[in-house]
């Protein structure tokens, strides 16, 4: 079997608060996202987001076509965003091939029948990072490379976030529904992303964590802005944001993570900050 599917219920906050570790990290952390030959698909009932994974090693994966989604074939209601984190790579979409390299994304439409994944040099192996969303408008596909993306430089080695944003796959760079994708990579000496810390009721997210160097960890924190919590996480894990939530992290060293978005609206900045003092 080269392919595993998960279904995540969505919980509210006054769940959340009686979670203790376990159970946080059974509801939102996303532990394995990359094994040899396989791709793996956890669906998320905020938003009915799709994260996953596909590493291609020495033969070609097929997206799966899990059951759970009554289709006739994966992306027949929905649109995808892949970012390669690994070697060389190539997606094949109905026939037409694009090669990805490290830290380049494709956008796949609605409609896309035939999906597959393969590795240029086995002993290099492509590792294809997946956020898929419903959707009810064809877009064309396109691939985004670091040239073509819009980037952004924020933060200071001062407040410990000195950071670039790549917003890859976004409204101002490629259309799409709603799933929107980018990747923020801290300076050395910086640790902090995503502070001061928001929430945005009108979308959930997902971070992926990864260049998080052995031995170290990342601690993701989420909840309420006065009702916190958190979760270490390891290098290629990933973790799943409510819209009620903040998202933010902190390192033991600088690392990159992919934030992938999907909700009612395609505006970047539709965020409702929460003051640092005022976090709980």
């Amino acid at each position: 079997m080269n392919s595993n599917f998960e279904s995540r219920f969505a919980v509210s906050p006054n769940e959340v608060k009686q979670m203790n570790t376990e159970a946080l990290r059974e509801n939102f952390l996303i532990e394995s996202l990359f094994n040899q030959n396989k791709v793996n698909l956890t669906l998320s009932h905020y938003d009915r987001f799709i994260t996953g994974g596909a590493m291609p090693v020495n033969q070609k994966l097929a997206m799966p076509n899990p059951e759970n989604l009554k289709a006739q074939y994966f992306l027949e209601r929905r649109e995808i965003g892949i970012i390669n984190v690994g070697g060389k790579g190539i997606v094949t979409a109905d026939g037409e091939q694009y090669e990805l390299d490290y830290k380049e994304a494709l956008y796949l439409g609605k409609g896309t029948k035939e999906l597959f994944f393969e590795t240029i040099d086995s002993s290099k192996p492509a590792k294809f990072y997946l956020n898929s969303t419903p959707a009810h408008h064809t877009f064309p596909s396109k691939k985004v490379t670091k040239e073509q993306a819009e980037i952004v430089e924020l933060g200071s080695l001062e407040t410990a976030n000195h950071r670039i944003i790549t917003k890859l796959i976004v409204n101002s760079v490629v259309e799409t529904c709603q799933v929107q994708m980018g990747m923020t990579e801290l300076k050395t000496g910086s640790v902090w992303n995503t502070m001061p810390a928001h929430v945005h009721d009108r979308r959930m997210e997902v971070y992926f964590y990864f260049e998080v160097t052995e031995n170290q960890s990342v601690c993701h924190f989420m909840g309420q802005p006065q009702e916190t919590r958190h979760i270490w996480m390891q290098n290629e894990q990933a973790v799943i944001s409510p819209n009620w939530s903040i998202h933010s992290g902190a390192g033991t060293s600088n690392y990159t993570f992919i934030w992938g978005m999907a909700g009612e609206n395609l505006d970047y900045g539709d965020m409702d900050h929460c003051a640092i003092n005022d976090l709980k």
